[in-house]
């Protein structure tokens, strides 16, 4: 398996991860970890290239998931599958407010609760967004890889992938 997850923040990214590993061991990569340094400084885009591509060499089973089309799109080769999370932004908000503490991404579930009300607008101004992060380079990426692809555009359709 060699897999990549796209979509939103709360789009249900590493739920599906998860659901994924469960049927077969995979190693994980979430891009939030080779994309930021210090917590909120974007690390170089050649940087983040060259972890993700370590983690491809040392992994022969592997899930990478996450919004950054600029890390994404040169790594589209190495991938037998991807998989974009498009179930609207209204499902992704009330997934990140359902959404448990994530101590690999804050010291505490009350500073994340504090930055919560930023990542719902970010989440929320998906749709309109021309950067790396938004629906238009999402979607571009999608529509131009000639790999297997699949879109979901449910929460609900996670269930089947198999």
């Amino acid at each position: 398996m060699k897999v990549i997850l796209l979509g939103n923040a709360g789009s249900g990214k590493s739920t599906l991860a998860k659901k994924l590993m469960a049927k077969q061991l995979a190693a994980r990569l979430s891009l939030d970890e080779v994309a930021f340094q210090c917590g909120t400084e974007r690390r170089s885009l050649q940087d983040s290239l060259a972890d993700v591509k370590r983690f491809i060499a040392n992994n022969e089973s592997w899930i990478i998931e996450g919004c950054y089309a600029d890390i994404v799109e040169p790594v589209l080769p190495y991938c037998e599958e991807l998989i974009f999370l498009n179930p609207g932004v209204e499902a992704c908000i009330a997934q990140c407010r359902a959404r448990p503490w994530e101590p690999e991404k804050f010291p505490s579930s009350r500073e994340q609760d504090e930055n919560l009300e930023n990542l719902i607008e970010w989440v929320r101004s998906y749709e309109i967004r021309e950067d790396e992060y938004g629906l238009r380079s999402h979607r571009a990426l999608f529509d131009s890889f000639q790999g297997k692809k699949r879109e979901f555009n449910h929460p609900n359709q996670y269930g089947s992938v198999s």
